[in-house]
Order: structure tokens, then C-alpha cells, then sequence
């Protein structure tokens, strides 16, 4: 596939990770960044040189706004009047469209897409890859996107754009606004990074009263690896009756009954509009 590109936020933390990938692709990119230090980033380490936001928007297949959350509905309304009808207007996460900030432009295509990161259990040989935490460089990650409004063919350019960006790829998944919002900042988020500061707490608790710090953090590092095989099916196992009697308890001593209603609809917007 072929499309111009205007790149919003090139020279941001993300914004770079994505130019880095778009160079050499099929699509024509145009780098946008307002703060001199990411204009410079930008051409320090690729080489790209920045321009205005009408010169980016002139003609423009795809807007992609590699901006923070509390500047999308924003950046959105102020471009909106530069958009010619069928421009792709491409958020990286779903917590803006979620909320209702873009534009009402029913003759634009709003998609969404976010990478999964690289997953624990994997392949990777490299020690670059093997060290690729968050993807987008070395290790494969999957990604999954949301076709917030338009056509098949527009979720099929979106979904290549995607896994251009995120690349090297292992799956691709499409999903609804609604179930990328489930996922962050749902799972990822208010469980998943809740229960591991939790877990971090907790090292840091046993630290306290006497256990020496590495051998903590191996101890706990090592039992996520196991237990988390065991867990997620990643190896055929089962606890022992005593893993099993501590989980009986623990539960309850640590999360409250009615914890899973995070993933209502209502505490879901009230996170993004926390968010947003």
C-alpha cells in the first residue's frame, strides 16, 4: 500500500519510534514536531527534517497523532478544518476516541492502534530482541486496532500502517473502541500495573525485614517465570496443595470481592476521563 503520512509528534519518544520504522516503507512521510529538542532528535538520529502542520496536512492520506492523550482532542479539533474528507485521522491509543474528543466529521476515517509490547514467553534468540522490551525495534510484538468509523478498505490501510510502525510483527488483531478500552487502561493498567507495583511492594517489604535485596528479587523474578507458565498454559503443570491453600487465602486477604467491576463500562470512561 501507498499513502502520504503526516506525522504529528515525529520527534517525541514514540513519534521517533515510528519514524525510525516508516523510513524505507511504501509511504511518503511528513515529520511534524513544534519543540526544538525532538526537531533536533529527529535529525540526529534518522536524519528528518520537520515541517509546518499545513505543509504536513496538504494533501494528506493519513494524519497519525503520535501526541499525549490530554492533547488529542485538541490537536484534533484544531487540524479537523485542514482535513479534506476521507483523510485517516490515526490515534495510538483508544483512550481519546473512547472519550468522545475527536471531531464530529463523519467524513473522516478514525482508527485506532496500540502494540501489545513483546510478549514474556517468546522465541527470540538475539540478545538485542531478547532485550526489546517494548518492541517496535527487535522483537516481535502482536497489535490490535479498531476501525472507529469507515470502510473495510480503510481498516486494511490502517491495519498495514500499524503493523509498519509496530513492526516486526507476530499478530494482528482487530477489535472495537470499546474492547481496546477494556484492554487499556482496564487489564494493562489498572489490574495488571496495579498488581505489579504491588508485587514490587511486596519485594520491598520482605527487603525491610531482613531478606537480602538480590536474593528477593531473584526469588520473586524466578516464581513470576514459573508460576506464570503454570498460570497462562504456556507449559502443562499444576500447584502443589500448598501453592494451591496460599492462593485460597491470599485471595481474598488482598483483592476486594467486587474488584473485577473495574471492567464496568462506567469505571472504564471515569479511568479515561481521569486519563483524558
Amino acid at each position: 500500500m501507498s499513502a502520504t503520512i503526516a506525522l504529528f509528534g515525529a520527534g517525541g519518544k514514540m513519534g521517533v519510534r515510528l519514524a525510525r520504522n516508516l523510513v524505507g516503507s511504501a509511504y511518503k512521510v511528513r515529520h511534524v514536531e513544534p519543540g526544538a529538542v525532538g526537531r533536533q532528535r529527529l535529525q540526529d538520529e534518522l536524519g528528518l527534517a520537520c515541517v509546518s502542520a499545513e505543509a504536513a496536512l496538504d494533501g494528506a492520506d493519513v494524519v497519525i497523532l503520535a501526541v499525549p492523550d490530554t492533547l488529542i482532542g485538541k490537536l484534533s479539533r484544531e487540524i479537523a478544518p485542514l482535513l479534506r474528507p476521507g483523510t485517516m485521522v490515526m490515534t495510538l491509543d483508544a483512550a481519546a476516541p473512547f472519550a468522545g474528543h475527536l471531531p464530529e466529521r463523519p467524513d473522516l476515517v478514525y482508527f485506532v492502534a496500540h502494540p501489545c509490547h513483546p510478549p514474556i514467553f517468546n522465541d527470540e534468540t538475539t540478545p538485542e530482541a531478547r532485550r526489546d522490551f517494548f518492541g517496535g525495534g527487535h522483537a516481535k510484538q502482536s497489535v490490535v486496532s479498531a476501525l472507529m468509523q469507515g470502510t473495510d478498505a480503510d481498516f486494511a490501510l490502517g491495519e498495514d500502517i500499524a503493523k509498519t510502525i509496530y513492526a516486526p510483527i507476530l499478530r494482528s488483531y482487530r477489535l472495537t473502541v470499546d474492547q481496546m478500552a477494556l484492554l487499556e487502561p482496564g487489564l494493562s493498567e489498572t489490574v495488571c500495573a496495579t498488581l505489579l507495583d504491588v508485587m514490587r511492594e511486596a519485594m520491598d517489604e520482605v527487603v525491610a525485614r531482613g531478606v537480602p535485596a538480590e536474593a528477593a528479587r531473584d526469588f520473586l523474578l524466578g516464581h513470576m517465570t514459573i508460576l506464570a507458565a503454570v498460570i497462562f498454559k504456556e507449559i502443562p503443570g499444576q500447584f502443589s496443595d500448598a501453592c494451591n491453600k496460599a492462593i485460597t487465602f491470599g485471595k481474598p486477604r488482598l483483592m476486594r470481592e467486587d474488584w473485577k467491576q473495574v471492567f464496568d463500562r462506567e469505571e472504564i470512561a471515569e479511568s479515561i476521563r481521569r486519563i483524558t
